[in-house]
């Protein structure tokens, strides 16, 4: 049996401007959760999986972080560091360049860029969206259409790792 193990893990809050063609988000910041899940079990993605989906986040892949940079418009994404650890660039070339290990979560709302610099051969991460969002990958300058999606993007009825009164209705207002 597998249960969830999340803890009331420290957020760490991270606004990003634009960053030449990668558009970020100009309101809503990333949001860090540093060691949200206690990893204790021989499938630890699967604590991540049932976290998410405990909260309204339906877990849609487990895989690394694409080495390129890129950004998506049609869906807030969460990433939960299963195993292994990364170096992660956020917010386009030249960005911050953020340590991410097991337990981890990142929340990165629509339009932030992010990129794997380098990882662990073990580095595995679950990824989840909000219902009815998704994972568009861009790569180039985002159009007019594609910058008012990100603006009207809906918020998430729930925090992915603490519910309902978790960091989103504290950050993302």
């Amino acid at each position: 049996m597998v249960r969830s193990q999340a803890v009331d893990a420290p957020v760490q809050i991270l606004m990003l401007e634009r960053n030449g063609w990668v558009p970020n988000n100009p309101r809503l910041p990333v949001l860090i959760y540093i060691k949200a899940i206690a990893v204790e079990s021989a499938d630890p993605a699967a604590l991540f999986e049932k976290t998410f989906s405990a909260n309204g986040w339906p877990p849609q892949w487990r895989y690394g972080v694409y080495a390129y940079h890129h950004y998506h418009t049609e869906g807030h994404e969460v990433l939960g560091i299963a195993s292994g650890y990364a170096r992660l660039m956020l917010g386009g070339p030249e960005g911050r360049v953020l340590e991410v290990s097991s337990g981890d979560v990142l929340l990165l709302p629509a339009g932030t860029g992010h990129c794997n610099v380098e990882s662990s051969d073990d580095f595995l991460v679950v990824g989840a969206y909000p219902p009815g969002q998704r994972a568009d990958i861009c790569r180039q300058a985002p159009s007019q259409e594609q910058l008012a999606n990100i603006e009207q993007l809906p918020f998430p009825d729930q925090d992915p790792v603490q519910g309902v009164h978790g960091a989103v209705s504290r950050y993302w207002t």
